[in-house]
């Protein structure tokens, strides 16, 4: 799937705080926030670093050790990934989520042996489906 976007905080030497995400993310800054405090109902740590390989900030956020999402920051949106072995699809897509995502899923391109399920989080609704996937990611072994 092509994007006309390109992925925000390229600058190593800016550190994404609320007034850089903000103003990268505009309207869809609240629904970050919600986010965030999902990851807080759920015990989990989030991190923002600077990758060298990547060349851009990423979030990656943990239970315990194990790291459920990773975010990076878009203009008007953040996106917000989890990454499933291939051996759980089926699993994933037996969730209570919409056609529409389970659809997305099915064509994102595999990252070596591990399927992608990619949230582009613009709206509160979104993070219904989001909840869920995330959920089955903290008890999937």
């Amino acid at each position: 799937m092509e994007t006309i976007n390109n992925i925000e905080l390229r600058d190593e030497s800016i550190y994404p705080d609320e007034l850089v995400l903000n103003k990268i993310l505009g309207q869809s800054y609240k629904v970050y926030t919600d986010l965030l405090e999902l990851f807080q109902k759920y015990e989990m740590n989030y991190e923002w670093h600077y990758y060298h390989d990547g060349k851009a900030w990423l979030c990656k956020v943990q239970k315990k050790k194990k790291t459920i999402v990773w975010m990076s920051a878009w203009k008007g949106f953040m996106q917000a990934t989890i990454y499933f072995p291939l051996r759980l699809l089926e699993e994933v897509l037996a969730l209570e989520i919409t056609e529409a995502l389970k659809d997305k899923i099915i064509n994102t391109k595999n990252v070596g042996k591990s399927k992608p399920c990619i949230f582009e989080v613009r709206s509160k609704e979104m993070l219904l489906d989001f909840e869920k996937v995330m959920e089955f990611k903290i008890i999937s072994k």
